[in-house]
């Protein structure tokens, strides 16, 4: 992003960060790692866009595709290659990237944490914080980052015909 970043995105960025980061040892903490809690997560997981709240899984994504289009056009505007391609072929700008990235998609993960938070508390009665920041990186960061790419790529040909066309 060519923009220069507020301090309140940066702060939400580093929150998200350290909350997710909280909620897996929390997670951890309160029911370790067995392969018995790996079947719990998988099989909630499945059962989650079905139940109550389903809404979120088409809510979250279409925010963070709304955000990958913004952050895709800028890219092409800028002449910036494609966000994931970058992210698995450049290492020196793989950290700078995904901050970007969790910039740009930090809001919608902290509200992805609190409605996990509220479906568990009514589907389950308790709280198993690391399928929270799992549900919330599912639903908010991957698809950010499988669309922002290929958003890029439409941007860049989009620009480059109407330059072509007004060359001519």
């Amino acid at each position: 992003m060519t923009d220069k970043v507020s301090k309140v995105k940066i702060l939400l960025a580093r929150l998200v960060l350290v909350l997710s980061v909280a909620l897996v040892i929390i997670g951890v903490a309160m029911h370790s790692l067995s392969v018995s809690v790996f079947e719990r997560i998988w099989q909630n997981l499945l059962d989650r866009p079905s139940g109550p709240m389903a809404f979120r899984f088409v809510l979250q994504p279409i925010m963070v595709a709304m955000m990958a289009l913004v952050d895709g056009v800028k890219d092409a505007r800028s002449g910036r290659n494609p966000y994931l391609w970058t992210i698995l072929s450049n290492p020196g700008k793989r950290s700078s990237r995904l901050h970007e990235g969790l910039i740009s998609t930090a809001r919608v993960i902290i509200l992805g944490l609190g409605m996990d938070l509220i479906y568990q508390w009514l589907v389950f009665d308790t709280f198993h914080p690391a399928e929270a920041v799992i549900i919330a990186g599912l639903l908010a960061f991957v698809p950010y980052l499988l669309l922002r790419g290929p958003i890029t790529r439409v941007a860049r040909w989009w620009i480059n015909r109407g330059s072509a066309k007004e060359t001519r």
